[in-house]
């Protein structure tokens, strides 16, 4: 068997190492290739490192394979051996190479452009205008002409009592205010009568006074004509007092009958205002008390959603900003709105605060109670360098601590944290050090100081 000599067989290899090595600097230096790292070291220094290293582990890899082939034909067992130690040798290069010198492959963030935060809140579909309607009085309901969806104008019929007894009621009023302006008339005759009766004694008094006066009449003829002139006086104005009561029982008569008209309306339920019918409570026959819930109506046009917002999330909330409204029965659609309403009081239980956020244009059907969820835009974010919770440690209050890559090296910076994303990104607002790009996805095998590339592709 043919002896290699060790000596140029260390040389041949670590001739090819430094070679591969050389290949690989002018790959980088032309930008074809990402530079290796090791520690704190640069670039220069690490290849110079990386390239002294390869040569002597080459060189070392040659002499002994020439050595143990040299030997193969007359020590096998120690040629066993060697091979298993050099196995060893070489595995531990090569798992050195991958846990400590070879770079880390990383994703990081990249700055995102009109970032809308949203909060999110959950609720039911509700009526801002509600009104459960009865009638005013007592009766039996005698007609029904509306029913559990039917969208009816204002003024229009809702439904009838029997008021037969009450239509009585009004024409016994209306033959009172006729009596009444009989007794009116029958006064005011009565008045001329007394006028009239009143102007003829008085005349024959004045004769029988001028009589009198000449002797020709005796005094108490004369007497006896002026006091029955004074009571003729005294019957007109008890004639006028009659006209005066006739008159107050017609205007009472009359009172009677616009109380009774009104009575006889109240018979009759109509819709307050352009709605909607949600509820019927009653039936044909029903005998119903006063002020018995017939019906519950809706003004279609103050439809919007009551939802629940995490009072920790609710800071940032204002009248008027936009939002999204997700139906449980359409889970794929967004539908456009706004907040129309932030009630002044919160749940104290649940910690939550009550927000009524209005459709831009309520949909067709609808149906009340129905369970939504509401996402609402507080703020748009111009410029935002966003990272996932998963990727941030030790976070408290508006700071953590994250993986980031500074000059090829990996380092761990405390970062300022600002708003938080519904699908659980932070925003990072300050602490990194000019250059720096946070890794997004970290993975085992991370550690200060140990060389890491930029992944090409960014699936965060």
């Amino acid at each position: 068997m043919r002896r290699l000599n060790p000596v140029k067989m260390g040389l041949v290899l670590a001739g090819l190492g430094a070679a591969w090595h050389v290949v690989r600097i002018v790959l980088v230096a032309l930008g074809k290739a990402q530079p290796h790292v090791v520690g704190s070291l640069t670039f220069p220094e690490t290849a110079a490192v990386i390239l002294s290293g390869t040569v002597a582990a080459a060189f070392v890899l040659g002499f002994g394979f020439a050595h143990l082939w040299n030997r193969s034909a007359v020590a096998p067992r120690r040629v066993i051996w060697l091979a298993f130690i050099l196995l060893v040798v070489a595995g531990a290069g090569i798992f050195a190479w991958n846990v400590v010198l070879r770079p880390v492959s990383v994703q990081v963030a990249k700055v995102e452009s009109d970032v809308p935060v949203q909060v999110f809140g959950l609720g039911t579909v509700e009526a801002r205008v509600q009104s459960k309607i009865g009638f005013k009085v007592s009766g039996v309901l005698a007609e029904l002409d509306a029913d559990v969806g039917d969208c009816v104008t204002k003024g229009s019929v809702l439904a009838r009592l029997d008021s037969r007894e009450q239509l009585a009621q009004v024409a016994r009023a209306r033959a009172a205010v006729a009596q009444g302006e009989a007794n009116l008339q029958r006064a005011m005759a009565s008045v001329e009568k007394a006028q009239v009766n009143a102007a003829n004694t008085k005349n024959i008094s004045q004769r029988r006074q001028t009589l009198a006066q000449s002797k020709i009449e005796s005094a108490e003829t004369a007497e006896t004509a002026k006091a029955v002139a004074d009571a003729a006086a005294a019957d007109v104005g008890v004639a006028n007092s009659d006209v005066a009561v006739a008159q107050a029982a017609i205007g009472d008569a009359q009172a009677n009958v616009q109380l009774q008209s009104v009575t006889l309306d109240f018979h009759t339920l109509t819709a307050p205002y352009d709605a909607m019918v949600i509820t019927r409570s009653k039936e044909l026959g029903a005998a119903l008390a006063a002020n018995d819930p017939v019906f519950t109506i809706i003004d279609p046009t103050t439809v919007w959603v009551l939802a629940y917002v995490d009072e920790s999330k609710a800071g940032e909330i204002a009248v008027g900003q936009p939002a999204e409204i997700v139906l449980r029965s359409q889970p794929s659609r967004r539908i456009a709105g706004h907040v129309a309403r932030i009630e002044p009081e919160s749940d104290r239980v649940n910690e939550e605060r009550k927000v009524e956020v209005a459709f831009d244009r309520i949909p067709e059907n609808f149906n009340l109670g129905e369970q939504a969820e509401v996402y609402i835009t507080t703020v748009h974010l111009p410029k935002a360098l966003l990272v996932a919770e998963a990727a941030i440690t030790t976070i408290e209050k508006n700071t953590g601590t994250v993986w980031a890559v500074e000059a090829g090296h990996l380092q761990q910076d405390k970062v300022s944290l600002g708003h938080r994303l519904l699908d659980g990104r932070y925003e990072v607002t300050g602490g990194l050090p000019d250059g720096a790009a946070v890794v997004i996805q970290p993975r085992s095998g991370l550690r200060v100081g140990r060389a890491a590339t930029i992944a090409k592709a960014q699936n965060q």
